[in-house]
């Protein structure tokens, strides 16, 4: 697994080198010491997992997410406690706290190969197909997470913006749902009306509602009304 190590710091990038030698599977193929630096080496080597520091002169670890396109899988690696963490509610792959436990290290490690080989910036622009496995990167105010498009429930369009709405979270991000629909694998995401995508696989109801439309019932609770026009559409798809 191609990887590189992003830390200002000389030193605690020499040391964690040093501890990932012992992973075979792991080729540190390049080390930066700012996010400007980084994300120029991403772009040119296209690593498949990077160990990032938050805290970094300039732009700080969830800034420079933000500018990526491609994102790599994340192992954090930061000074924070584990409070202020989850402060920050990041879900990325794993954070490591320094100094570096090494039995923490290979901890974060092993869930490598838990996660699904491509991590997608909510930011991208260009017109590659989203399927369930892929993640999206979402940062509203100073949270931050990595979801996995099947734990998408629904998408809400708010205006210039769009509600993802997941587990018990729903942060809003700068993005149209007609620019994020043509992003979406339609056998997994569907327009049921000017307002909601809705992911098929959370559908747990359908009834027949008035003027020709829809009432689908979302696992957890949820209703979405699926227009008139939408309707035949619908029932096409789902063989109904």
């Amino acid at each position: 697994m191609r990887t590189l190590v992003i830390d200002d710091e000389r030193l605690a990038r020499k040391e964690l080198i040093s501890l990932l030698e012992a992973y075979t599977e792991i080729e540190v193929i390049g080390e930066c010491s700012n996010a400007e630096e980084a994300i120029e080496m991403i772009k040119e080597k296209q690593p498949d997992l990077i160990f990032l520091d938050i805290q970094m002169p300039g732009k700080n670890g969830f800034e420079m997410l933000e500018e990526l396109v491609t994102v790599p899988k994340v192992i954090f690696v930061t000074a924070f406690d584990e409070y202020a963490i989850k402060a920050f509610q990041v879900n990325a792959l794993d954070y490591v706290l320094k100094p570096i436990d090494p039995e923490r290290l290979s901890s974060a490690i092993d869930k490598l190969n838990e996660e699904p080989a491509e991590v997608v910036s909510e930011e991208v622009q260009n017109e590659d197909i989203l399927d369930s496995e892929d993640q999206i990167f979402l940062k509203d105010g100073d949270k931050c997470w990595f979801v996995t498009l099947k734990d998408v429930r629904m998408f809400i369009s708010e205006g210039n913006y769009v509600r993802v709405m997941f587990d018990d979270q729903k942060p809003l991000v700068l993005r149209s749902l007609n620019n994020l629909e043509k992003r979406l694998d339609e056998r997994e995401f569907f327009r049921a009306n000017r307002k909601y995508i809705i992911n098929l696989k959370w559908v747990e109801k359908i009834e027949t509602w008035f003027n020709g439309g829809l009432m689908v019932m979302i696992k957890g609770g949820e209703q979405v009304e699926v227009s008139r026009r939408q309707s035949s559409k619908f029932k096409e798809l789902l063989s109904l």
